[in-house]
Order: structure tokens, then sequence, then C-alpha cells
């Protein structure tokens, strides 16, 4: 079986598909802003931010049309990873302010870290007890987190159809969900605004190796690993001359596998560390 990427990467950047957070699929450069603290200062913020939740919570039983403290309070529930209490939260606001864009974004990223969350949750369970109801229970799971974003991506795209990154996301969850026909034609759309786009080459051979068309795949993979007028990221030529060596072994093409082979060393030593 053909191993479809490293798994330290993203999807899309030639990694084999693992879950990742809402942040990572929709929005770029998101960083913790609880990362560079030390315990005492993370301590004192988790108290700083436990009272200001208090009197969220209070203040918006005594007046609830504060859409500032609706967005606020919904915040403080995904830092503490409690998206059901944030999408609630974001259900009742929409209810007062049904066009107010930022409820809408944030009622979708509270979705998305929902259904992410049972997924790893029942992740975890699946693979402590091994049976077959747990391995149902997971791949449920795994189509519903698909889902989640397919549904996100539609919307976002309707309310700002210039979105271009999110119909690639949509495409890669389309993947994720085996809607793998799909998938393939979404990221052609894609091709038809940027005929060069590596993403979409690489997310159409990931399609047609899980349709078993080998032979077109290579196609696409030369798309990602070899064209020289664009020349895309180097963890996606990596990925795609792997895949092409693989291939090439698999279908018997001894001379053409050499080829590959020979490519991927080259860009190997050039990506590589000089040894002292």
């Amino acid at each position: 079986m053909v191993d479809s990427g490293n798994p330290d990467l993203s999807p899309l950047d030639g990694g084999r598909w693992r879950p990742v957070s809402p942040g990572e699929l929709l929005r770029k450069n998101v960083t913790d802003p609880n990362e560079q603290l030390d315990d005492d200062q993370r301590e004192q913020r988790r108290t700083v931010q436990l009272e200001r939740r208090q009197e969220l919570e209070h203040k918006l039983k005594a007046n609830p049309t504060d859409l500032d403290g609706f967005l606020e309070l919904a915040g403080i529930y995904r830092s503490e990873h409690r998206p059901l209490e944030a999408k609630r939260l974001l259900q009742q606001a929409t209810q007062i302010f049904p066009d107010d864009e930022r409820v809408l974004f944030q009622l979708e990223e509270a979705i998305l870290a929902r259904s992410l969350q049972q997924y790893r949750e029942v992740s975890d369970l699946a693979s402590r007890l091994k049976t077959p109801e747990a391995d149902r229970e997971l791949e449920r799971s795994r189509g519903d987190w698909a889902m989640r974003r397919i549904e996100v991506c539609r919307a976002r795209l309707a309310r700002d159809p210039s979105q271009i990154q999110l119909r690639l996301a949509m495409a890669d969850a389309k993947f994720d969900a085996e809607l793998f026909e799909e998938s393939f034609a979404d990221a052609g759309h894609l091709l038809e605004l940027d005929e060069f786009s590596p993403q979409a080459h690489f997310l159409r051979a990931r399609c047609l190796l899980a349709l078993g068309k080998d032979l077109p795949a290579m196609k696409e993979l030369r798309a990602v690993a070899l064209r020289r007028s664009v020349v895309a990221p180097e963890s996606l030529r990596h990925a795609s001359l792997k895949l092409l060596c693989e291939l090439a072994d698999k279908l018997s093409l001894h001379a053409t596998g050499q080829q590959y082979q020979a490519h991927l060393k080259r860009l190997q030593a050039t990506s590589s560390p000089s040894k002292s």
C-alpha cells in the first residue's frame, strides 16, 4: 500500500491524514497566548479568567443583548476547551444577532472545535477498547468531523466567495469524508483559477490513488514534483517524489523509478543541513 506522506506535515503539505485544529484548518499563524508563560503566570491567568467568566455569565443573565459579552465569554469557553458551552452560548447569540459576522464565525469555530474534541475522545477510547463497536463509533466520529468542516467552508464561501483557500480546505475535507470524486472535481475547479496550484494537484493525486487510478495519479504528482516554472513547496515536492518512487516500483517502471529516485536524492541533498 502506498504511504500517503509524512505524518508531521499537514495533509495539503504532503502529510498523512490527521486531525487538525479548527484554527489550523481555517486560520493561519494562530498562536497560543499561554505558550510563553511560566507556571505561576499561567495559574494567575487562569484565576483572572475564571473570575471574568463568572462575571460575564452573571452579566449576560441580566443583560442578554450584550454582543461583546457573548463573544468574550464564548472565547473564554473555547480557551478552556469547553466548545460545547461556547456552541450553546453562540447559538443563543444568533437568535438575537442573526446577521452578525463575528457571531456566525465564532459559532462555526465552536462547532468545529466540538466535533474535533469528540473525534479525539472517541479515538482515544477506540485505541483502548479495541472493539468493533468502538471502531464503528470512531468511523462515525471521523465522518462527522469531515462533514462539519465541509459545512463550515460552504457557509463561509456563501458569505464571501473570494475566500479561495476555503475551497481547498473543503476539497480536503471531502477527501477525508471519502467523497473522492467530489474532492477531485473541487480540486479541478481550483486549477481553473490557478492552473499551477501544487496543493490542488497533490490533492487530486491523493484522490486518484484512493480510487485505484495509479497512472493518472503519477501525472498529478509530476506536476507537483517536477514542474520548473512554478516550484512547489519543498515538503510537497518531497512527498510527491516519494509517492512517485513507490508507484514506479509498484508498476514495475524501473527506469522511470530510477529517475524519480535521482530527483529525490538531489532534493534531500539540498534540503538536509550540512554536516561538519
